[in-house]
């Protein structure tokens, strides 16, 4: 178990990752990511609804190979406290037996699956050692990348920690060490939506709606 239920902000996520990845910890730590918890319910979630719950399960499901969360309350976004400045449930299970209408059209559970496909599909995301930031011009979106060894599964993420606004930036990425030629475009597809986009060079756009969909968790090709 870690901290990472309290780590929301770019530079406090970047650090930490550093610390649990690129130090000698990572020699003997396997850190395992939960949004939530049954005793743990995180401002973050309380306010920033659904976009907040979806961009915590993709950071938490990407940076490390081992993640969680709290089951049906996580899926249909619970997000009440017991009262304002607490991180306890409202209507805990702890204490009462609840029902849950798991088929709600509001329930993750379809972008949960998809993320979870890409965990077991895509050997990138099934290690910790390769997670590398990357910089964008913009502090309320974060990017890093994920490859094997070879290159030949590489993987590129950026999420949105802003839950409310739309969030713009450049990013720049360091194509030849992620066995990408800079002289050639390249395709990368959005495996939460299946939106394909062709890129040249480093130096790209991106733009996310949180209201659509806070994140992007792309396969980068060539």
């Amino acid at each position: 178990y870690t901290y990472f239920t309290w780590r929301n902000h770019k530079w406090d996520l970047t650090e930490y990752l550093n610390e649990l990845t690129q130090t000698g910890v990572r020699e003997f730590f396997r850190p395992n990511f939960w949004p939530n918890t049954p005793d743990i319910l995180h401002e973050f979630l309380q306010h920033g609804g659904k976009p907040a719950f979806i961009s915590r399960l993709v950071l938490a499901a990407t940076m490390t190979a081992n993640y969680g969360i709290y089951g049906p309350a996580f899926e249909l976004c619970e997000n009440r406290p017991i009262r304002s400045g607490s991180e306890e449930y409202l209507d805990s299970e702890k204490y009462q037996i609840r029902t849950w209408d798991l088929n709600s059209p509001h329930s993750l559970k379809d972008l949960i699956a998809r993320v979870n496909k890409a965990r077991r599909e895509h050997p990138a995301l099934q290690s910790n050692e390769s997670l590398k930031f990357h910089h964008v011009d913009n502090e309320q979106l974060i990017c890093y990348s994920k490859k094997t060894e070879d290159c030949k599964d590489v993987m590129l993420i950026v999420v949105s920690l802003d839950p409310y606004w739309t969030q713009g930036g450049f990013i720049d990425l360091p194509l030849e060490s992620l066995g990408i030629d800079p002289y050639r475009e390249y395709q990368v597809r959005d495996l939460l939506t299946d939106a394909q986009y062709t890129w040249f060079g480093g130096h790209n756009y991106v733009e996310l709606n949180p209201q659509a969909l806070p994140a992007h968790l792309f396969w980068v090709r060539q």
